[in-house]
């Protein structure tokens, strides 16, 4: 039961955070605080990311958008791989654990998505989905691996 409790406290984190317009959730000016020095800024700005039809870049950005960005994404990846967890452990007695998992935490992702893009200044995007379904993957497998070698 503990374990469906962990599972529903991620996806009411996940509401709440996704019914928060971009102004509510910046953290431009924390960074602007906390990173004033701009540090690893001639490292970082050979990063060009695709992401819809445009590149991110501190060129095209900005320092601080940018860093935002990565911490956003991060936070997706992060946060979806922390939901697919939470199933897998409600699910693990249970066959194809893994993939309920998976599958599951790709549909709350496309459905978060919908949901999101009625949230002003918030819109749907597909790319972010791709995020979320690659987090609960990585820290899916990793569990499993981790499994599998300490039976071998």
């Amino acid at each position: 039961m503990k374990k469906w409790i962990v599972l529903l406290l991620f996806l009411v984190v996940l509401a709440i955070s996704s019914s928060m317009t971009y102004e509510q959730q910046t953290i431009i000016p924390a960074l602007e605080d906390i990173l004033a020095s701009k540090p690893f800024e001639k490292q970082l700005s050979v990063l060009q990311i695709p992401y819809w039809d445009t590149v991110v870049s501190i060129e095209e950005r900005g320092y601080f958008e940018f860093i935002e960005f990565l911490i956003r994404k991060l936070t997706h990846f992060v946060g979806f791989g922390c939901i697919a967890l939470g199933i897998y452990f409600a699910w693990r007695k249970r066959r194809y654990a893994a993939s309920v998992a998976i599958i599951g935490t790709a549909l709350i992702a496309l459905l978060d998505e919908f949901r999101q893009s009625f949230t002003p200044g918030r819109m749907m995007n597909g790319q972010d989905v791709l995020v979320d379904t690659t987090g609960a993957i990585v820290f899916v497998g990793v569990v499993v691996l981790v499994r599998k070698i300490r039976q071998a």
